[in-house]
């Protein structure tokens, strides 16, 4: 009988111990902004709430215009699309993504990343958005304090936009919200798309 639980409870540690390892691959270990604040889609982009609407990709030029090479305090560093949806993010996945375009700001006092997903409806944007929540983040792309940092996470019809804005450093938060708003602000390249699908 002693020996049966032995093996038990050493099975049990074992298993505790592949738990943690998977843990700790799979991401959770990753930043997450100190202050987040997530937003469902809403009546507003009720004519994009699904991609049969809305079919043509984004593209780079579209969302990251030379207009936006500076925003407020930041200047771009780098704008890409993903291969994969899910390479921009850590312990959440974005079922049915087609499209995620990243890119990094960096400016005299901290950094910051803007990410948008094109997702197949607005059911599939609210999920990523409660996934983002509590279960994982998108992965942080650009050198910033997360423990000073601010994030805004916004379904739009069948997009989802992630603004992430962090200081240099524990003593360089002061331009956080201009950071954060003029990151946020990138989001707007899907009111055009609610023009052209109304």
């Amino acid at each position: 009988m002693r020996r049966r639980l032995a093996i038990v409870l050493a099975a049990t540690a074992g298993l505790g111990v592949a738990a943690a390892g998977a843990w700790l691959l799979l991401g959770h270990d990753q930043p997450r902004p100190a202050v987040f604040r997530a937003e469902p889609t809403s009546a507003l982009y009720a004519v994009i709430d699904s991609r049969q609407a809305d079919a043509a990709p984004l593209t780079l030029d579209e969302v990251f215009t030379p207009a936006t090479r500076t925003l407020g305090p930041l200047n771009r560093v780098s704008a890409e699309q993903l291969a994969d949806c899910d390479e921009a993010l850590w312990g959440a996945a974005a079922s049915g993504c087609t499209q995620a375009l990243r890119a990094t700001y960096t400016g005299p006092s901290g950094a910051g990343q803007f990410v948008i997903f094109n997702l197949p409806d607005g059911r599939s944007a609210d999920a990523l958005v409660a996934a983002l929540a509590k279960d994982g983040f998108v992965r942080q792309a650009v050198s910033f304090d997360p423990k000073h940092s601010r994030a805004a996470v916004r379904a739009l019809g069948h997009y989802v936009t992630v603004s992430w804005a962090g200081a240099g450093g524990p003593q360089a938060g002061t331009e956080l919200v201009t950071s954060l708003i003029a990151l946020d602000r990138l989001g707007h390249v899907v009111q055009s798309r609610v023009l052209a699908a109304g």
